[in-house]
């Protein structure tokens, strides 16, 4: 509960006092939300991508860990990539460009 921001501990303190009280048309908003999250995942193309075996083992063992299908881990990942909530780590040293022999 300590990542809640101020807004959502209020929401949640209102709750466990029972002042919530819902909006006008909750269902229509409902039906709204449940739309746009239909939306959202619906898995409605294929792809074909070539990946090393050492790779695709890892990211079965990943999968298999988290209870997940192994695609489905691969799906969450380039989504989340995609969305901006996947950041790209930089090395601690740069390479060292190689001399052409």
């Amino acid at each position: 509960m300590s990542r809640l921001d101020s807004e959502e501990k209020e929401i949640l303190q209102a709750f466990g006092k029972g002042t919530l009280k819902r909006v006008k048309g909750v269902a229509k908003e409902l039906e709204r939300h449940r739309a746009i999250a239909a939306a959202t995942f619906t898995k409605d193309s294929r792809i074909s991508i070539r990946i090393s075996s050492k790779d695709l083992r890892a990211l079965q063992k990943r999968a298999l860990s988290d209870g997940i299908p192994y695609q489905t881990l691969v799906s969450s990942v380039l989504h989340k990539f995609v969305e901006g909530q996947l950041l790209e780590h930089t090395a601690l040293k740069p390479l060292k460009p190689t001399r052409a022999s």
